[in-house]
């Protein structure tokens, strides 16, 4: 079976994307063709798999599968290309819509290039999720996930826990015993699983690595859930400005500088919602053979 594909990426975190708004996919094992169609070596190559389907509840969908093959509840950066992709493919004209990930809704705002093609997206992620029990994040009370003690082999930090749809775990690079000035030194490839899979997070964790450069700006590293280091995470990035935001270190409208390029976060204090703004981008298309796999 040859699977017709569409490879798109924002900030450098690329998928690969599987459009079904016009026919229903037929393949049963998604998960595994995640896993097969994201091998940088014997695939296409990506951090993962996403189904661009119909929806009952929203104006689309998008079914998403991490490099491991294990569903994802949200990707804003996913999200942004599933955007690109519905308008620039005529399936709406509106610049207004909305798109589901696992029951949850997300509305999108579109800024058309001169060929009337989406070039900027802004995304409603909608509020933060702050109770330590819903994130999840074990810990003996419901307060605020707020600079929480987390030590991994010889390193001791302090997380915020924030779940934007999905857990994350934000870590200030100076609350580390040992602090990385240079944030390209950070050995994420090493601590990374250990934070993903430390026993606080009984759903496994996406960590941000951060450093506050000023009120307006901060640097991000992160290491995903079910992917590894990616070049971006959107998700990531909201959940960072809100734990800037409830630790006094920016204001609420940040960018944040990552190692695939730039997104625009801003926290509203009037609706409470985190707001991304990010380009979406095109890289190829192309068809996948499943027999091999």
């Amino acid at each position: 079976m040859k699977v017709d594909f569409i490879k798109m990426e924002g900030c450098g975190n690329d998928y690969v994307y599987i459009d079904c708004v016009k026919e229903d996919f037929k393949y049963p094992y998604k998960s595994n063709l995640a896993v097969c169609i994201s091998d940088r070596h014997f695939g296409v190559g990506s951090d993962g798999l996403i189904f661009v389907n119909k929806s009952e509840i929203a104006d689309f969908e998008m079914e998403m599968y991490n490099s491991d093959g294990s569903r994802s509840e949200m990707c804003g950066n996913g999200i942004r290309c599933v955007a690109k992709l519905v308008y620039d493919k005529g399936y709406t004209d509106k610049k207004h819509f909305t798109i589901e990930s696992m029951g949850s809704i997300k509305k999108i705002f579109i800024e058309e290039e001169e060929d009337h093609k989406a070039n900027l997206i802004t995304v409603d992620m909608g509020e933060p999720i702050l109770t330590p029990s819903l994130i999840p994040v074990s810990l003996n009370n419901e307060e605020i996930a707020k600079q929480v003690p987390i030590s991994i082999d010889l390193l001791s930090a302090k997380a915020t826990c924030v779940s934007m749809g999905n857990p994350h775990a934000v870590i200030f690079t100076d609350t580390m015993t040992r602090s990385w000035e240079d944030l390209k030194a950070l050995p994420i490839e090493k601590l990374g699983p250990s934070f993903e899979n430390h026993e606080m997070f009984p759903k496994r964790v996406n960590t941000e690595f951060v450093k506050v450069l000023d009120k307006e700006n901060v640097e991000m590293r992160v290491w995903e859930r079910g992917a590894g280091e990616t070049l971006a995470c959107g998700t990531g990035c909201c959940a960072t400005v809100v734990a800037c935001v409830l630790n006094e270190r920016t204001e609420r409208k940040v960018t944040v500088h990552l190692l695939g390029g730039d997104l625009k976060i801003y926290w509203s204090d009037e609706d409470n919602h985190v707001y991304m703004t990010g380009p979406a981008r095109t890289v190829f298309t192309g068809s996948f053979d499943t027999k091999k796999n």
